[in-house]
């Protein structure tokens, strides 16, 4: 694995929810989160982690403790926990926590959501949620991290894509039903609590078998929720692509480029209290 960086400035506050916002009705939006309940050590061992740049881009240096919503299995919790900071996790899902558990029993990880993650007031530097602010009401869940953030704290929203720039890879992005692919201009909306939002970009790439590919498939929200039929068809197609199409073997690795975009936000300070 490797990575390179490029930050991009993308200064003030975006608007209401339009045509970068989120497209799913709320309803839709818990309905396709709700289908990671379980599955916890299966998503654990066939999804990406994150590339150190990230978090380093993303986190002050002075700072001691954050929380991570939407924690998972604990990917990007990872990162928090390798740079020294207290870390707590919240996830809705028991099953995720779990797996995050066996790898870090130190870490504080509680059932939650961004919109009511349960933990105390101004108790954390930063609050990252990595892979599902697109599963998240974006207004209330400012709301919320902003509660929970201690003043000047650092908002970071965190996604890893396929990097479809390449040919290849943009035609196995649309066979995986890879959804959270953003198209260019792409910026996330989040509530008035927080300014200065900006990007940073890292590439890098993931060895990957074939099978492995297939199994990342089928840990992905629209494998899940498909019936009998539409996963055989995913699957069928799959391996025409990556056996007969482009010609790999079974148990070949594969160099899979992927792009991290890494958003980050600062706390707005109030009116001083009289």
């Amino acid at each position: 694995m490797h990575s390179q960086g490029t930050a991009s400035d993308a200064a003030g506050i975006p608007g209401p929810a339009g045509p970068r916002g989120p497209k799913l009705h709320a309803t839709r939006r818990l309905e396709l989160g709700q289908s990671f309940q379980d599955g916890g050590e299966h998503y654990h061992r066939v999804r990406p982690g994150y590339p150190a740049d990230s978090v380093d881009w993303l986190v002050p240096p002075e700072a001691q403790s954050a929380a991570d919503l939407g924690a998972g299995t604990g990917k990007f919790t990872a990162l928090l926990v390798d740079r020294g900071l207290e870390v707590a996790a919240v996830d809705p899902s028991t099953d995720m926590l779990e797996q995050l558990h066996k790898a870090y029993p130190h870490v504080n990880a509680q059932e939650g959501t961004a919109e009511a993650t349960g933990l105390a007031d101004s108790a954390f530097d930063v609050v990252s949620v990595a892979q599902a602010w697109h599963w998240c009401e974006p207004l209330a869940a400012s709301t919320e991290i902003a509660r929970i953030l201690r003043p000047h704290g650092v908002l970071g929203l965190i996604w890893n894509q396929l990097d479809t720039s390449h040919p290849w890879v943009h035609r196995l992005s649309r066979i995986m039903h890879a959804g959270d692919v953003h198209k260019p201009g792409f910026r996330p909306v989040i509530g008035p609590e927080f300014r200065g939002l900006e990007s940073h970009l890292t590439t890098w790439e993931d060895a990957l078998t074939p099978e492995d590919i297939m199994e990342l498939t089928k840990s992905r929200s629209y494998y899940l929720r498909a019936n009998d039929a539409t996963r055989a068809k995913v699957m069928g197609n799959l391996t025409w692509y990556l056996y007969d199409h482009l010609g790999h073997a079974r148990g070949e690795a594969i160099a899979l480029p992927y792009m991290t975009q890494t958003w980050r936000a600062f706390k707005v300070q109030g009116p001083t209290p009289r």
